[in-house]
C-alpha cells in the first residue's frame, strides 16, 4: 500500500486501540502520519502472557512512545472477568462451545473504548487494527460491515455485534489492505512490533497454555460415560467441557468406523457419539441476533452463511422469528432460524452463526440448538 504522503494535515483526533500487535502498532502509525492526533489506549484485560495482557501492554506503551503519541491504560479486568470468563465457564459447564470474540468485541472493547474516548477524552472515533471495512448506505441510512479486501486475515465474523453505534464511531485502517501490506508499511515506519509473531490462539489459551488448562481451573473434571445415540456405552471422558460437537480425535474408542461427538449432555454427564452423517443437520436456531447491515427483516431472506469462523460460506434462508405472537413485528426479532440448502456438519451451540451479502454482513448471531 503506498501511503498518501501529501494528505491533508487536518489535525482530527482519533483514539487508537492497542494490543500491542503489528496489526494495531500499524493502524496508529498509518493514522498518525495522515495527521490525526493519536491517542493510544490499551485495555488490561487479565495477567499472562497473551497479547492483551502484560507483554502486549509493554509493546503497545514502547509504540506509543515511538510514534510520540500519549499512551492510557483502563483496567477492564472485572469486566473481562464477569463478561468473557464467567461466560466461558458457564457455557463450557452447560455443554456448549461458547465463542467469547464477537461477545469480548462489543461488550468488553467498542463499547467502553468508545464511552472513554468521548466521555474522558472529548474525542469521537476509535480505531482498531481489524481487518473489516465500514460503509455508509446513505439509502439505507444505515452503516454496513463488509469483508476485508484480504480474504485470509477478514475478521468480520467477529464483529458480527457491533451496533450501528459502534460502526459509527469505528475506523479500520488495515480493511483494505492485505497482511503482507500491513508488515510492510510496519517495517517502513520502523515499528518494533513488525515482525512480531501472530497470536494463533484466543488470549486465554495464551495465557493459560491450552484451552483444557484454562476450563480445568474453573471447572472440576469429571468423568462420566460415552455413549452413542441409542445410549450404548463406549467409553469413558475426563470432563464434557473438554469435547465439542464434530470432534473426531481424543475421543479414546477404537470402533469400526469413524466417531464424531454428536452432543454434549451436561446433566446427565454424558458424551454422546455416532458417524459422521450424524453430526450433520439441516436446520438450526440462533438466538441473540444483531442486524447489521440491514434492518431486521419481516419476511425470510437468502443469505450465506459462516457457522465457524474458518468455515466456508454456504446457501442459507433465514427465517425471522418474533419474540412476539405478532410474527409481523419485526422489530422483536431476536431469533432465526436457518435452513441450509445441504446439511451441514458440526453444529455448534454457543458458536457464532454470520451471514452475509456477497461481501456484505448481514447480521448474526449464537447458535442455539440444531434440529
Amino acid at each position: 500500500m503506498e501511503i498518501n504522503r501529501d494528505q491533508n494535515k487536518t489535525m482530527n483526533k482519533i483514539v487508537v486501540g492497542l494490543s500491542g500487535g503489528v496489526d494495531s502498532s500499524t493502524a496508529a502509525a498509518i493514522l498518525h502520519h495522515q495527521g490525526y492526533e493519536v491517542v493510544g489506549l490499551t485495555l488490561w484485560l487479565m495477567k499472562g502472557k497473551g497479547q492483551c495482557c502484560s507483554e502486549g501492554m509493554v509493546d503497545a506503551a514502547q509504540i506509543c512512545e515511538q510514534l510520540n503519541i500519549p499512551h492510557q491504560i483502563i483496567d477492564s479486568r472485572d469486566l473481562f472477568q464477569a463478561s468473557i470468563i464467567d461466560y466461558l465457564v458457564d457455557g463450557y459447564s452447560a455443554g456448549i462451545t461458547p465463542l467469547p470474540c464477537s461477545q469480548c468485541n462489543r461488550t468488553v472493547k467498542f463499547g467502553p473504548m468508545l464511552r472513554y474516548a468521548r466521555e474522558q477524552l472529548g474525542i469521537e472515533k476509535i480505531a482498531t487494527g481489524h481487518y473489516a471495512q465500514i460503509a455508509y448506505d446513505a439509502e439505507l441510512n444505515r452503516y454496513q460491515l463488509r469483508r476485508a479486501v484480504d480474504a485470509t486475515k477478514d475478521q468480520s465474523y467477529f464483529l458480527y455485534d457491533l451496533t450501528q453505534e459502534m460502526l459509527a464511531g469505528s475506523v479500520f485502517p488495515l480493511g483494505d489492505i492485505t497482511k503482507v501490506e500491513t508488515r510492510k508499511i510496519a517495517a517502513e515506519f520502523g515499528l518494533k512490533t513488525a515482525e512480531k509473531p501472530e497470536s494463533q490462539d484466543l488470549c486465554l489459551v495464551e495465557s493459560n497454555g491450552s484451552m483444557r488448562a484454562f476450563l480445568d481451573k474453573y471447572i472440576t473434571p469429571l468423568k462420566g460415560e460415552i455413549v452413542d445415540k441409542d445410549g450404548r456405552v463406549l467409553g469413558e471422558h475426563d470432563g464434557v467441557q473438554h469435547y465439542t460437537i464434530g470432534q473426531r480425535k481424543g475421543l479414546g474408542i477404537a470402533w469400526t468406523e469413524p466417531l464424531y461427538v454428536i452432543g454434549l449432555d451436561a446433566v446427565r454427564n454424558r458424551v454422546i457419539v455416532g458417524d459422521r452423517a450424524s453430526a450433520a443437520q439441516n436446520e438450526c436456531f440462533v438466538k441473540r441476533v444483531n442486524w447489521v447491515s440491514i434492518a431486521p427483516p419481516g419476511a425470510p431472506i437468502r443469505a450465506q452463511v459462516q457457522i465457524r469462523y474458518r468455515s466456508h460460506p454456504v446457501p442459507v434462508s433465514v427465517i425471522p422469528l418474533s419474540l412476539s405472537e405478532d410474527r409481523s413485528d419485526a422489530q422483536n426479532v431476536s431469533r432465526v432460524k436457518l435452513i441450509f440448502d445441504e446439511p451441514q456438519f458440526g453444529i455448534t451451540p454457543g458458536q457464532g452463526a454470520v451471514w452475509y451479502d456477497g461481501e456484505i454482513l448481514l447480521g448474526g448471531g449464537i447458535i442455539e440448538s440444531s434440529i
